[in-house]
């Protein structure tokens, strides 16, 4: 996963951490600094954040047994004429909606769908910064990526043939 990371390093406006996930596997963390960033509402990946998501691109095709996982979040603004209860859900189907753009987008740069693991939405859960502000909003409206070595990763490093 070296190699890996010392690629993802080079991802304009990212930020790349090694971590150990909610699972406890380790991962490289993928976020952007303005975040893969959504209008309220909308789940279309914006026009500013595509040129990052080519350079993760990729690294995921220069890394093809590396496994992918892309998770979408929310801010908790609720929707107009519906209740609270209803709202979450919204929010949360709206989480699975931008993690799916970001990885059909991957997938139009080449990415393989096979190398994508999990993709999962949730909601307003969470958060990076406060709901409070606008700011803090927009940066809740993203897609976290996490990179993981594949069992074939893992097996052509025990066998010393890792590339």
């Amino acid at each position: 996963m070296d190699k890996v990371k010392s690629e993802a390093l080079k991802i304009k406006n990212a930020e790349i951490q090694q971590v150990t996930d909610e699972n406890g596997l380790d991962a490289i963390k993928v976020t952007f600094n303005s975040g893969i960033l959504f209008a309220t509402g909308d789940a279309e990946v914006a026009a500013s954040s595509k040129e990052s998501l080519n350079d993760l691109a990729e690294v995921l095709n220069n890394n093809q047994i590396c496994d992918v996982a892309v998770y979408g979040y929310t801010d908790n603004v609720a929707f107009r004429g519906f209740t609270a209860e209803q709202s979450v859900q919204k929010n949360k189907d709206l989480s699975l909606e931008r993690a799916v753009a970001v990885a059909q987008y991957l997938q139009t740069m080449g990415v393989n769908i096979d190398q994508i693991k999990d993709i999962k939405g949730y909601g307003s859960e969470n958060p990076v910064a406060s709901n409070d502000t606008e700011a803090g909003r927009a940066q809740n409206r993203r897609v976290e990526i996490f990179l993981y070595a594949s069992q074939a990763m893992i097996d052509a490093a025990e066998a010393g043939t890792l590339q």
